[in-house]
């Protein structure tokens, strides 16, 4: 997801601002892959410019999960929790945790990464990974002190405490105390304010990402020559393939159960599905999500106006996707496969990540960093893991487009199928192929 401003910067740099950050990024990429096979390992003199990156990456992982999704959790209210709440959420759910499964299964079978070997920058080759036992995984998810974790790096019980607190929090602002509610919302207003702040330096971050991109690609491919465009062209088409698979089988079959055709319901969608590709982002594209449920899908408004919302909060089927793809290739990439209890790990924190990530800018990249955090491959400076890391953030905007439309497409299927449910489809509007262009 891209931060968009109206805003033209001036000055020295301001063609640097002033040019679209997707292409800043690919050219990034582009230049750093030359730069990386003219001069060959000479070119790790620039290496600091990318350990400069990474570490402005990992400063920012543990507030932003804290932040967005305590914000996440409380904004969805307890009294609107009714039946169709409950459907919608139990769905997007059972989709993101079907939609990592995928990503997986598509990186088991086409090996993205393998035979890599990637190195860091000290030549220190990545080591195998002991996975502790899945009881053991279970419990770990619950911090014994979730400062203690949140100090210490610990992804999946710092999500735990975010997501527990910010339900809390949804229930204290629906309290009949007005000093409760007060409170309740003064808290709230603290933990948005501070998810804004994140966005906002997130965006600063982002900036830079062409230049860390560049230094980052140099160094790989001044080590691994052009045998490195293999590997990208693999992980982008597993990522795609994977996207196909889940939104035929998966949103076909959801909708089919329901009696609605899937391929008259991409038919009707299609302004919100290609608005989110061109765009990459959810929330921009909720206005048009909104006009398409109404007018081409016939989905009530009281369907619509919280299950939408909720999916652009809740539904990150195409960054699961990703996620699990991309740590398969991260694993390979640095010779230490996963074994299944690290990749059942990788589902349940690409599930639980998914309810804060719709509003960060960027989020798949982001995200990505915590879902190898919790498996052990950390992201550090130097490192093979950082190499192969470096790898995937420089193709993240092509893979950010599908990912995102997959992730409306979602929205919307889930959202005819909670209504034909609940009787609050207007039928006749897709027996009369009434539909509206937009």
């Amino acid at each position: 997801m891209t931060q968009n401003s109206s805003e033209k910067k001036s000055g020295l740099f301001g063609w640097y601002f002033n040019t679209n950050l997707l292409l800043r990024i690919l050219i990034g990429l582009v230049l750093g892959a030359v730069a990386g096979l003219i001069f060959g390992p000479k070119i790790a003199s620039v290496a600091p410019l990318g350990t400069a990156f990474v570490r402005l990456l990992k400063m920012i992982v543990m507030p932003v999960v804290i932040f967005t999704l305590v914000v996440g959790a409380a904004s969805v209210h307890p009294s609107r929790l009714g039946r169709i709440g409950v459907k919608a959420l139990v769905l997007y759910l059972l989709t993101s945790a079907f939609a990592v499964a995928i990503g997986l299964l598509f990186a088991n079978l086409f090996n993205p990464g393998s035979g890599m070997e990637l190195v860091g920058i000290a030549g220190a080759k990545g080591k195998s990974i002991t996975p502790p036992s899945m009881v053991d995984t279970l419990l770990n998810i619950i911090p014994t002190n979730p400062f203690g974790a949140i100090t210490s790096g610990k992804m999946l019980p710092t999500i735990f405490f975010s997501i527990f607190f910010g339900i809390g929090l949804s229930h204290l602002r629906e309290s009949n105390d007005e000093r409760i509610q007060n409170a309740a919302q003064t808290m709230f207003a603290f933990f948005e304010g501070g998810a804004e702040v994140m966005y906002k330096v997130v965006g600063w971050i982002l900036e830079v990402a062409p230049i860390g991109v560049f230094a980052l690609i140099a160094v790989v491919f001044g080590k691994q020559g052009a045998q490195a465009f293999g590997p990208l062209a693999l992980v982008t088409l597993t990522v795609y393939a994977s996207f196909i698979c889940h939104a035929v089988f998966v949103y076909g079959g959801l909708l089919t159960l329901y009696g609605i055709n899937f391929f008259e319901f991409l038919s009707r969608s299609r302004a919100a599905i290609i608005t989110s590709f061109v765009t990459r982002s959810s929330g921009g594209t909720l206005p048009v999500s909104m006009e398409v449920a109404e007018k081409n899908l016939g989905v009530s408004r009281g369907v619509y106006s919280f299950s939408l919302p909720l999916g652009a909060t809740l539904n990150m089927d195409g960054a699961a996707i990703y996620q699990g793809v991309c740590a398969i290739f991260v694993s390979l990439a640095i010779g230490a496969p996963l074994a299944l209890d690290m990749q059942l790990t990788v589902i349940a924190t690409a599930v639980l990540i998914s309810i804060g990530s719709a509003g960060v800018p960027g989020a798949g990249a982001i995200m990505l960093l915590m879902v190898l955090e919790s498996v052990g491959l950390k992201v550090e400076p130097g490192s093979a893991v950082a190499a192969a890391y470096a790898m995937i953030f420089g193709i993240d905007a092509l893979l950010d487009m599908g990912r995102t439309s997959l992730n409306v497409t979602g929205d919307l299927a889930v959202t005819c199928a909670v209504a034909k449910s609940e009787g609050e489809l207007d039928q006749e509007i897709w027996d009369n192929g009434a539909m509206v262009e937009m």
